[in-house]
């Protein structure tokens, strides 16, 4: 069989089902990173992936993919969040970028490259419904870094982040992750495996984390040489990352 454009394999599913494992290859040009992703597997968990780099010798294995997908960031700007993600049970750390800027069209532009374009209309949405902030005259294009997909819901609060961001002006702290989930009526909900989360980011030297406040019914992260700042909704998210803008905030 072959793969269709939408990355699944063509025709009825009866290669998938004869197979133990079905592993995708999964690369952009530009980037010299490549994921090996397996969405079936018999014998272990999916949705684990294997990160490569191309060099002079050929494809070798990413050791760190948090250090590859993050690369050099030198200093702070306005629009930029790092995520703490999870790819299967690893725990991922990527930089997701927003430019936010005025338009001159009758219909504003909205381009996501490496995250769902649907998703990112439903953030734009609760912000104007939930906080004020005012995206429809505005272009925005959002884009991960490194050439990496997310998949999960837990990058919402850390998309928020990068919008308010590059609207206002604010600089996001360099050493602070966002990870959560962001609800039709603006409130952040907790997601899993947040001690794997919290824990990359403590060994790549990351000394803040913004997430979700956790219930009652769930474990509180361990203890963490870091300052883990708990937002209960988006507005709170807002008003603090507006406190940060040089400019007046987002109305």
């Amino acid at each position: 069989g072959h793969v269709t454009k939408d990355g699944q394999i063509a025709g009825p599913r009866v290669v998938e089902h004869m197979v133990d494992t079905v592993l995708y290859f999964e690369g952009e040009r530009g980037h010299q990173y490549r994921i090996l992703r397996a969405v079936k597997n018999r014998f272990g968990p999916a949705d684990e992936i294997g990160v490569f780099e191309m060099g002079d010798a050929g494809l070798a294995e990413g050791k760190n993919p948090s250090l590859l997908f993050l690369g050099e960031r030198n200093e702070a700007q306005p629009g930029s969040a790092v995520f703490a993600g999870m790819e299967g049970t690893r725990p991922v750390l990527v930089e997701i970028q927003a430019l936010v800027a005025p338009s001159s069209l009758a219909t504003p532009r909205r381009a996501v490259v490496g995250w769902d374009a649907a998703r990112l209309a439903m953030i734009l949405a609760v912000l104007d419904a939930h906080c004020g902030v005012r995206l429809g005259g505005h272009d925005v294009y959002l884009n991960v870094a490194g050439g990496l997909k997310i998949r999960e819901p837990a990058a919402d609060l850390a998309v928020a982040a990068a919008l308010v961001s590059s609207l206002t002006g604010a600089m996001l702290p360099m050493d602070g992750v966002f990870f959560g989930e962001v609800s039709l009526s603006g409130a952040i909900r907790p997601v899993g495996h947040a001690n794997a989360r919290l824990r990359e980011a403590e060994k790549l030297g990351f000394a803040r984390a913004v997430t979700a406040q956790t219930s009652s019914g769930e474990s509180a992260p361990r203890t963490y040489n870091m300052d883990i700042e708990s937002l209960g909704s988006l507005v709170e998210l807002t008003a603090r990352i507006a406190a940060l803008s040089p400019n007046e905030p987002a109305s």
